[in-house]
């Protein structure tokens, strides 16, 4: 049981805890808040548009009002590629990570996540509150895989970009759009949404909220969250500007894992799956964004867009165990500027379009920790600097042919101490100069095939926690940045009613980052850089439009994470499924008073975390099938969600033991679950 307790408690214990709340240890992370504001959408940095060779996948508005699953996350993954991972009963998606190209426990700091172009990632662990973003406020989202938005966006894009793109007042036709909508369900959920969308000559303004309540699947499980943002802007011919404010507030208790231990007899998953191991943990956020920017017009094809904003986001954690409490807090601050210019125009008779521009982000983090509320132990004390000046550059070489180019360079200097009578960190400071470049290559055979190709260069530097780690005693401001190259291809078959998108890819890493619970010079375990690892694989969507009435989709995607060398060599990454898909139809039965949607999704199987050595037994493999019937008459709309439908009892996150085979904790997931909607729209 000692080894167990140890090796658990190394990798999945209060570790764990801490930093699934992103305020300390490098493991798991709760998601920050963020809802940022919508720039022109003209002038975003937008994939389709501008990563000429990407392997794309576009979400509509269509697609989410319809789609049965219950979180976006859960939306998100029905592309190809798309792995979750998913913690404390998966209420509201709060905990949930999204996974491109499969980074396992690193996913958070490998996909990047934008709002409208602007990137939510924070410099700490914490990967991205989806469920801090009401899904009527999505206009579409756009999902990139592989490392080719590096260029443009910068760190964290080694897996891919998610952007999501959020409404505005100046796309409605009429000059009051307003929508309310209320709903019910499993575990006492309660939620609600109201939105209001407007324009008057140049001016167009929006707001939306959201609100939603539930006792959670287990016992302190229970989750509150408000969120709300509001917009006003000004668009005309040659100059637009907008100002936008948003505001969340999140309360989370945290149950803890289920341990399972067969030498002992312990298996929590049969005899008390839905119970608690931290009955009064917790783990709350409030989160505050403003972002201001304009876009003006030059000359003809050459436009200036500079947009900045402020992020605050706190979080107060508690952990309890027989060692007494642990507080931990923190408040990150950043600002950033990011001016760019938008040149379309010809070049030696090619029409040519050309993005290129300047990032800076300035955040400070502060962290006081310790046994009492108030008194802390010590203090974090972290400040962030990122400077980055880029160029990409698309040209036509033939109606049919498209190439493009870029190249990125960025410098990060990060400045850490420790205050406080406990504290052990002295001042230390890195300096690291990073670069990124894409070719990418898309050719149009003809109306119904097309292939494209692309290579890059990306990086991601180590994040404030992977450098403090578990205990400011052991540091680590050596870790290196890590590096991958990327080259893939593809097909886009267009026949009629179907369309279908295929491509494969390979991915060489350096440096990977992850933690590792073997460290023989730290009780907790540390961060690490890897040996040398690999991504490779393959990624195909497909959807058949029957009629107008009834379409079918679906998607497979085969992922291979490995590592190359070292003593690992050969072995899997940990929590990283070699297969997984989705497959889904819309029905459109009568003229929209009645709508059945359905989409089922499968993963197989994946290691465990901590188990680099592939030893520990898998994380089995899972199908789930969501259905969703309703209808709309006039302006009153209804819906009745059946999540989980065959009640599959699974889990999709995993901590193995360090040191006793057979033992492990997990988190489990919800059963079948209900949602009854109804609502109105003018």
């Amino acid at each position: 049981m000692g080894g167990h307790v140890l090796g658990i408690f190394r990798r999945g214990g209060l570790a764990s805890l801490l930093a699934t709340t992103a305020l300390a240890a490098p493991a798991l992370a709760q998601q920050p808040s963020e809802m940022l504001p919508t720039i022109d959408v003209t002038a975003s940095r937008l994939f389709n548009d501008n990563i000429t060779g990407a392997s794309t996948t576009v979400i509509t508005a269509d697609d989410i009002a319809r789609s049965p699953s219950a979180t976006l996350p859960e939306i998100i993954a029905q592309a190809p590629g798309v792995q979750l991972r998913s913690l404390y009963g998966a209420v509201g998606s709060a905990g949930t990570t999204v996974d491109l190209r499969g980074f396992g426990a690193a996913a958070t700091s490998n996909t990047l996540v934008m709002v409208n172009g602007r990137r939510v990632n924070d410099i700490d662990i914490a990967g991205v509150d989806f469920a801090a973003i009401p899904r009527e406020a999505i206009e579409r989202i756009e999902i990139t895989r592989g490392n080719s938005g590096a260029v443009l966006y910068g760190d964290n894009a080694v897996g891919g970009v998610i952007n999501i793109i959020t409404k505005t007042g100046a796309g409605v036709g009429k000059p009051v759009s307003m929508r309310a909508e209320g709903g019910v369900g499993s575990f006492n959920q309660q939620q609600g949404s109201v939105s209001l969308l407007t324009n008057y000559g140049p001016w167009s303004a929006s707001v939306f909220a959201n609100a939603i309540k539930s006792d959670g699947y287990r016992v302190n499980n229970a989750l509150s969250q408000r969120n709300a943002a509001g917009e006003v802007r000004y668009t005309d011919v040659n100059f637009s500007a907008f100002f936008n404010v948003s505001a969340d507030d999140q309360r989370l208790g945290l149950p803890g894992p289920r341990a399972v231990n067969p030498a002992l007899g312990i298996n929590e998953l049969v005899t008390d799956r839905r119970g608690t191991s931290t009955p009064l943990d917790y783990a709350n956020k409030q989160g505050f964004n403003t972002t201001a920017g304009f876009a003006y017009r030059l000359t003809d094809g050459v436009e200036l867009i500079v947009d900045g904003g402020l992020r605050d986001k706190r979080q107060q954690a508690a952990y309890f165990s027989a060692f007494g409490p642990y507080y931990v807090d923190a408040d990150l601050k950043t600002w950033s500027i990011t001016p760019r210019l938008n040149i379309t125009s010809d070049m030696f008779g090619l029409r040519s379009r050309i993005l290129t521009g300047f990032d800076y982000y300035d955040a400070d983090y502060w962290s006081p920790r310790g046994g009492m509320r108030g008194v802390p132990d010590n203090v974090y004390d972290l400040a962030q600097r990122t400077y980055a000046a880029y160029w990409q550059q698309t040209l036509s070489l033939t109606p049919a042919t498209d190439v493009s180019y870029g190249g990125r360079w960025q410098r990060t200097d990060l400045n850490a101490r420790e205050i406080g009578p406990f504290a052990f960190l002295s001042p230390l400071s890195s300096a690291d100069d990073q670069y990124a470049w894409h070719v990418g290559l898309d050719h149009r055979f003809n109306a119904n095939i097309a292939v494209f190709a692309r290579a890059g260069h990306a990086f991601r530097t180590p994040n404030v926690d992977e450098r403090v780690g578990n205990t400011p005693a052991l540091a680590n401001f050596d870790l290196k940045t890590q590096t991958s190259n990327d080259v893939e291809g593809g097909i886009r078959l267009t026949a009629g009613v179907l369309t279908v998108q295929s491509s494969v890819y390979y991915m060489a890493l350096t440096n990977e980052i992850h933690f590792s619970p073997y460290d023989p010079f730290s009780f907790f375990g540390s961060n690490v850089n890897l040996d040398p690892t690999r991504r490779y694989g393959s990624e195909t969507h497909a959807t058949l439009r029957i009629n107008d009435d009834f379409r079918l989709k679906g998607s497979f995607a085969y992922t291979r994470a490995q590592f190359r060398e070292g003593p690992f060599a050969g072995n899997d990454v940990p929590l990283v499924s070699r297969f997984s898909g989705s497959a889904g139809f819309s029905w459109n039965i009568w003229q929209k008073y009645l709508v059945l949607d359905a989409n089922a999704r499968f993963w197989s199987s994946r290691r465990m975390d901590n188990d680099q050595l592939n030893r520990q037994p898998v994380i089995p493999a899972q199908a789930t099938l969501d259905l969703k019937i309703g209808g709309e008459v006039e302006n009153f709309f209804w819906s009745f969600s059946v999540n989980n439908v065959f009640d599959a009892l699974y889990y999709d996150y995993a901590v193995a033991s360090a040191s006793t085979l057979g033992a492990f904790n997990a988190y489990p997931l919800p059963g079948r679950t209900y949602l009854l909607k109804a609502g109105f729209k003018l």
